[in-house]
C-alpha cells in the first residue's frame, strides 16, 4: 500500500535534514534529494511490521583450565 506524507527539508550545516510532518521520522543526506530518498527508506522501515526475534540458546559447557 502506498501512502503520501508531507515532508520538510532544511539545511543544517553541511547536511540536509528531511522530516516527515505526519509522523515522527527524519533522515539526512548530503543533498535535498538524498535526504528525501533516505526519508523514504526510513518511513518504509518505520511502517514495516515487527519481526519477532529468536531468543539465543544458552547452553552449559565444561572446560578444563590449569590452576596457575
Amino acid at each position: 500500500m502506498k501512502r503520501e506524507f508531507a515532508a520538510s527539508v532544511c539545511q543544517e550545516g553541511e547536511w540536509y535534514v528531511a522530516q516527515a510532518l505526519d509522523v515522527d521520522v527524519a533522515s539526512q543526506g548530503e543533498t535535498p534529494e538524498e535526504a528525501l530518498e533516505n526519508l523514504r527508506e526510513a518511513l518504509e522501515l518505520h511502517f514495516e511490521p515487527p519481526v519477532p526475534t529468536q531468543a539465543p540458546q544458552i547452553r552449559r559447557i565444561e572446560v578444563e583450565v590449569s590452576a596457575n
